[in-house]
């Protein structure tokens, strides 16, 4: 699944005490995930900086050493070789040398886990894309002494010294907790986004599928400010649903949920469901409401979409059960309500299939 989303989420290591050893053990490629993401993300981070350069040139610039032009260069009737030292704003090489030295290992650690599935392919393309980018670099391996130098340096911004920590992790050969003999990492991967990433994963394709304009909460795209009166006291600063897509007439807004709602609800009447099941479910309702409120089109479908098993979507599937509907009317606007379940075990392509030909129907009332 983590391959199938691109790799939009991956674990996060926690500010914790190193774990020992463990019984569990966690395969590699889930640390490599975790260091091409920062180092991906601490190449685009990097910029250039002035070095002093020491090169001979057939025009002066900075600096002229004299007397290595008169023994060197004049002594040997190559007049037009003049030594020069000057400052250059050059990209710092030490540091992408570390920085491939990086990638090459994680590539070669990759390279021994294909077993483990076709993920793993993609993994390694990703890591190919990065070392492209350092074709002309040589490699470099990093100290102690020269991590910390950069650790120390200021203005740095939170990918500069995540990327750093990813390099050192690699040079020290650190697993994450059960995999290396020395103490592991201890990391999360919050459930609520992976499902988030998953959703945002099925209603891409949907997007491509019916030409709609979609944008996600992950990247901050469906941001929506809340100007409070005056502007020091309020709550909440913003809405931000989690997928938003668009057509000329109609607009779905998409809120995940990671719950298990939607198999208790199809178990049990509504009725008889656990009151703070009931609590929690009306809260969702109106998250999803208010985010509606931001669509300007004609149309607005806000849709709830919930974990489910396979042989849950399967059989509503069967009994075309998928997505329940209700409208919400007031006034001369209405709002189209969607609960519905997105299985997590399942190929995103046909989960997509099923809701594309949804909304061609819905949108553009075509079969």
């Amino acid at each position: 699944m983590l391959s199938e989303m691109g790799w939009r989420v991956v674990p996060a290591p926690l500010k914790l005490p190193l774990l020992h050893r463990s019984e569990r053990r966690v395969p590699p490629w889930v640390l490599s995930s975790m260091i091409l993401a920062r180092i991906e993300a601490l190449l685009s981070s990097l910029d250039r900086r002035f070095e002093t350069v020491h090169e001979c040139r057939s025009s002066p610039k900075g600096r002229i050493d004299w007397k290595q032009y008169a023994v060197k260069s004049i002594s040997r009737a190559k007049f037009l070789d003049v030594p020069c030292s000057f400052p250059d704003l050059r990209e710092d090489r030490h540091l992408l040398g570390a920085i491939r030295y990086t990638l090459d290992r994680q590539r070669q650690s990759l390279e021994s886990q294909r077993q483990h599935g076709a993920f793993v392919a993609a993994l390694i393309a990703r890591c190919n894309r990065l070392l492209e980018r350092l074709v002309a670099v040589p490699d470099y391996l990093p100290t102690p002494a020269f991590i910390a130098q950069y650790v120390r340096r200021p203005l740095r911004s939170d990918s500069f010294l995540d990327g750093l920590q990813a390099i050192e992790w690699t040079v020290e050969d650190r697993g994450l907790a059960g995999v290396s003999d020395l103490d592991g990492i201890p990391w999360t991967m919050p459930m609520e986004r992976f499902f988030e990433a998953w959703i945002e994963t099925v209603f891409r394709r949907v997007a491509m599928d019916t030409g709609a304009v979609m944008r996600v909460g992950r990247t901050n795209e469906t941001t929506a400010p809340l100007s409070w009166r005056p502007a020091y006291v309020g709550s909440q600063r913003s809405l931000v649903p989690d997928i938003w897509l668009e057509w000329p007439t109609t607009t779905l807004i998409i809120d995940a949920k990671y719950k298990r709602h939607w198999e208790e609800m199809q178990t049990s009447p509504w009725a008889r469901t656990d009151e703070q099941l009931r609590e929690a479910h009306r809260q969702d309702l109106m998250q999803v409401l208010a985010y509606a409120n931001l669509a300007s089109t004609s149309r607005v479908i806000a849709c709830l979409a919930y974990p489910c098993g396979a042989e849950t979507w399967k059989s509503l599937a069967e009994r075309d059960r998928i997505i329940h509907c209700a409208d919400v009317t007031s006034g001369l606007r209405a709002v189209e309500l969607w609960l519905t379940a997105v299985p997590m075990a399942l190929g995103g392509d046909g989960v997509a299939d099923y809701y594309s030909a949804k909304l061609r129907r819905v949108v553009f009332n075509a079969e």
